[in-house]
């Protein structure tokens, strides 16, 4: 086939999409202004909306939730143990998600019943919905988070005083890396607290092994099975679970 009949079929099949392309279509955005002074917007904004929250999500799950902490402790008594890779990383985030989303429960209930129901039933327009939905999450987030680090912050990012008169006004952008810090200082002081026993039996072992002149032999091979009997004789993963699950409940 010559050059100038393979240009001509080309043109013949994309003149379809060229037409379809300048034909008159949907709009992309159609804002039409409400009773109150408010805007909705079409269908398909609030789905491209919807979409990109959900790309946030991993991220949202992480830094707003109980997530952070569980998983840093996890990973310290895993250390902790001497196990290596065991349990494997695909357990502790399993462990960590499922935990988190047992501690988690009553928040997204409130936050169903307060923003996704009513705009479910078309009570209420969007915007509203997601301001009484990011209430219960705020107030969860504030009880876990220390006045200092909200401080630190503000001072930083130099926020008028007024955003921390009351709960309501203190926004997003100063309450998520201030509970990120407060969650990060909490799950360190677990981890050390579980440190301090497996410690002592590393310290105990190598001190023993020293004396007898075994020093080529290395501590780590002889301390992981008396490590191992104290963590299942005081059910170590109960105490761990049960530490995790009542930190957050004041």
């Amino acid at each position: 086939m010559k050059f100038h009949q393979l240009m001509f079929m080309s043109v013949l099949l994309f003149l379809p999409c060229g037409l379809a392309l300048g034909a008159p279509g949907m709009a992309a955005v159609t804002v039409t202004p409400v009773a109150g002074g408010g805007e909705t917007y079409t269908l398909s904004m609030q789905v491209l909306a919807l979409m990109t929250a959900l790309s946030l999500l991993p991220a949202a799950l992480i830094t707003m939730t109980s997530f952070t902490r569980i998983i840093i402790v996890l990973a310290i008594l895993r250390q902790a143990l001497g196990t290596a890779q065991t349990p494997s990383n695909q357990i502790l985030v399993g462990l960590a998600l499922f935990l988190s989303a047992f501690i988690m429960a009553p928040v997204f209930e409130d936050i169903y019943e307060a923003g996704v129901e009513p705009y479910l039933a078309e009570e209420i327009g969007p915007q509203q919905a997601l301001e009484q939905g990011v209430q219960p999450l705020r107030e969860f987030m504030l009880e876990q988070t220390r006045e200092s680090d909200l401080g630190m912050f503000s001072d930083i990012g130099q926020f008028p005083q007024t955003d921390l008169a009351s709960p309501e006004t203190i926004p997003f952008t100063l309450l998520v890396p201030a509970y990120v810090t407060s969650e990060l200082k909490t799950a360190f002081q677990i981890g050390f607290l579980m440190l301090i026993p497996f410690l002592v039996i590393d310290l105990v072992v190598a001190s023993v092994l020293m004396s007898m002149g075994m020093m080529m032999l290395s501590p780590m091979i002889i301390s992981l099975p008396f490590k191992i009997m104290l963590f299942v004789l005081v059910d170590g993963w109960a105490l761990v679970m049960g530490t995790l699950a009542t930190s957050f409940f004041t």
